[in-house]
């Protein structure tokens, strides 16, 4: 199939693109009309927008499995946009002419989305931070809920904002209780029993059963329902015309069409921002979402993606339908059955069509409450309480973040919500640094470092400063210049901050690395204070001060060097350590400052010592902190005090000030690629024995220190990865076992 042409792969691809739209489809149907209702837009509209959708994305669209549609996050600023831009007496008159304002803004906000991806503007996803995002969406299933479980109920006069219909939702339970007719306990067994199934889906074992979604099966029970009551019972419109589905005849002649007579006014403006925001975010969530789950592990075009739902948006608001946004619960469905190219998408919109030419009398048939069942559903799953306890988890501050976003969104607007919860953010960041100026100073510039070890083959990626969700995605632009596949190396160990949206972040480049044979390994969090142990937690470097009474919360890095030293049976201590003396005696430290180690892995007979330290060179503004791995081997054997080094620029520059390169005629290749120098040159030189000169030219070159009776070694001025270590070790190891031949 690699090596197939394109064409020859579409076409093998058809059969599963084209089952996989037909389940998708299935989907789409009941949510469609239901997203549209609960928005109080005619039912058809969240159809219109799915076709549109299809059709136009997937032929203009940069994803590769995404399906595109209506969207639950939509559900609550469009109804907001209707109420607000409508006019009239009665409430059905400010609905009706309200959508039709809204429809302009919904054009509108297609015409923005098509700027965004042409001024390439996807990459303002990554400036919001990751709780805040979650409570925003917490908001939208608790709106979407609040309304719809009236609804559910039978209940379809209920009015007002979120918080009005949450505080209705008892009243609407006692009314029921207190005084149940025939219709409304037909309505809510319907929606309660619908309700009941979607929960009780996922338990349900049998394949056959599963391979329609749980949706579909509440519309197929539902429309059955009904036909018993007209054809066995007789009893025709039993739930009344305020309850049911209704299509018109001629969908093309009774299709709404936008009316741009308020763009000039605030209100519009406003209603067209939010919507625009909501449909940006959303979407750009979902296409990274999906892009995760490709089997292919391809990468989206996100900017090509957004101009493509820009037009969309605009074709669907032209014929009376909703924003067109991806959406991440039916391609997920897309990706679970096989669909490998955009074409799904499109037969997905082609299905719909289909169904509502063929079967528009079954679709009246469908009872309000059992939408509003599949509705109530989708709303607890984004409001569900677990989710608060995830976060909390996380972190106290991130809960803060999340029920502030989540507040702020009930009770303003979304937009209002989610700059709110921004602002939380930005200020929950500024009290755990406690200084405002490092924060002013430094969020915009993580001073991201990347280069290519010539040696290892390994990508080195360096962060200084602070990392936070304002300025991830300088980092990000580097990562994702890294092969998934290649080795690479995240060093934090200068940097002062790193956030929860960061930490989250780099966990999905870590994944996407493992699923392509690749190894993404961050260093340099082992003494920054975390709240909790989740590896998401946000990180905050600690004042040397500090240190010593620091209850260290382990690190990914600092699990696998604990669970290293109980494969060698050696000590661990990840607690820093003031005890440093015997380090000073070694040249390499004649002119820095030693300030703590760390991360001590020590073997019971006393011979290895591995360990993290903290030192810094220079004085003043010219001072540097740095961060390297050292290991310690103690010899038996009395040795010649020497220091030997990689030949590289700066050796050069000691030769010409007059420090000796001490060579050895007898070996070039040694003598061309290492540094050596001490003070007892006769000694030294008795001391490099063949074996031993042999050992190092047949071995990867480490600096390397004697202080007479231990040796110092160190791979790079900065802190080693795992598989670094293993490697220190092994070189170690054998360096030894030569020494101890002589």
């Amino acid at each position: 199939m690699s090596n197939a042409s394109p064409i020859k792969q579409f076409i093998a691809g058809l059969p599963k693109n084209i089952f996989s739209g037909f389940v998708v489809s299935l989907i789409a149907l009941p949510l469609g009309l239901g997203l549209a209702i609960a928005s109080e837009a005619p039912p058809m509209a969240g159809i219109v927008a799915a076709i549109a959708g299809g059709m136009v994305v997937s032929i203009l669209g940069g994803s590769h499995l995404t399906i595109t549609g209506p969207g639950n996050g939509l559900v609550i600023v469009i109804l907001s946009a209707i109420i607000g831009l409508g006019e009239g007496e009665t409430y059905k008159e400010i609905i009706a002419s309200g959508y039709l304002f809204t429809l302009a803004a919904i054009m509108l906000s297609g015409l923005l989305l098509f700027l965004f991806g042409l001024f390439r503007l996807g990459a303002l996803s990554e400036f919001f931070p990751s709780s805040a995002l979650q409570g925003m969406l917490a908001a939208i299933g608790v709106g979407i809920l609040a309304k719809q479980f009236h609804v559910m109920l039978g209940f379809t006069d209920v009015k007002g904002n979120t918080i009005n219909q949450l505080v209705q939702i008892p009243n609407s339970i006692i009314n029921l209780l207190n005084s149940p007719s025939g219709e409304l306990i037909l309505a809510s067994s319907i929606g309660v029993l619908s309700l009941v199934f979607l929960f009780s889906y996922a338990r349900i074992r049998n394949s056959v059963f599963q391979l329609i979604p749980a949706p579909m099966w509440v519309v197929i029970a539902s429309i059955g329902v009904m036909y018993y009551y007209d054809l066995i019972l007789k009893t025709p419109d039993v739930l009344g015309s305020n309850l049911m589905i209704t299509i018109p005849d001629n969908l093309l002649a009774s299709l709404p069409r936008p009316d741009f007579g308020k763009i000039s006014t605030s209100d519009f403006m406003g209603h067209t921002m939010s919507i625009t925001l909501v449909a940006v975010i959303e979407s750009l969530l979902s296409i990274k979402a999906v892009d995760k789950l490709d089997p292919l592990k391809r990468r989206s075009n996100i900017n090509k993606d957004l101009r493509a739902l820009g037009i969309a948006t605009v074709v669907s608001g032209f014929f009376g339908g909703l924003n067109v946004v991806t959406v991440i619960a039916r391609s997920s469905v897309n990706v679970n059955n096989g669909a490998n190219n955009r074409s799904a998408n499109f037969f997905h919109a082609a299905f719909l069509v289909v169904f509502i030419l063929l079967f528009a009398k079954q679709i009246q048939k469908i009872p309000m409450p059992a939408l509003a069942a599949i509705l109530v559903y989708t709303g607890y799953r984004l409001a569900a309480p677990e989710n608060l306890l995830r976060i909390y988890r996380i972190g106290k501050e991130q809960a803060i973040i999340f029920v502030t976003t989540l507040l702020a969104t009930l009770m303003t607007t979304l937009t209002t919500g989610i700059l709110l919860g921004i602002l939380a953010t930005i200020l929950v960041h500024v009290i755990i640094n406690k200084s405002g100026v490092l924060f002013y100073r430094n969020w915009l510039k993580p001073n991201v470092l990347m280069y290519l070890e010539e040696e290892s083959g390994n990508y080195y990626v360096s962060v200084k400063n602070f990392c936070s969700f304002l300025n991830f995605f300088k980092l990000k632009s580097k990562l994702d210049e890294i092969p998934p596949s290649a080795h690479a190396i995240i060093d934090f160990s200068l940097c002062e901050f790193v956030d929860h949206t960061v930490m989250e972040g780099l966990n999905d480049y870590s994944r996407n690395f493992s699923r392509q044979s690749g190894f993404f390994e961050i260093i340099g969090l082992d003494v920054h204070e975390a709240k909790t142990e989740h590896p998401f937690a946000l990180r905050k470097s600690l004042p040397e001060s500090s240190l010593l009474n620091f209850q260290v919360s382990l690190t990914k890095r600092q699990k696998l060097l604990q669970k290293l030293s109980t494969i060698l049976d050696w000590d661990y201590l990840a607690e820093p350590l003031s005890n440093y003396d015997n380090l000073e005696r070694f040249y390499y430290f004649k002119t820095k400052w030693i300030n703590y180690r760390y991360n001590n892995l020590e073997s019971k007979n006393k011979e290895f010592l591995l360990f993290d330290l903290s030192y810094s060179e220079g004085a003043f503004i010219a001072r540097e902190d740095l961060r390297s791995t050292f290991l310690q081997i103690k010899v038996s054997n009395k040795m010649p005090v020497f220091a030997m080094d990689k030949e590289n620029f700066m050796t050069t520059i000691f030769q010409l000030s007059g420090l000796e390169d001490i060579d050895f005629k007898r070996y070039p290749d040694f003598s061309r690629r290492f540094y050596l120098r001490g003070e007892d040159v006769k000694s030294i030189r008795s001391f490099f024995t063949d074996d031993l000169i042999y050992f190092f030219e047949s071995h990867p070159a480490y600096y390397l220190e004697s202080d007479g009776n231990s040796i110092l070694i160190r791979s790079k001025e900065r802190l080693a990865s795992i598989q670094e270590i293993k490697q220190m070790l092994a070189f170690a190891e054998e360096l030894l076992k030569v020494l101890e031949n002589k």
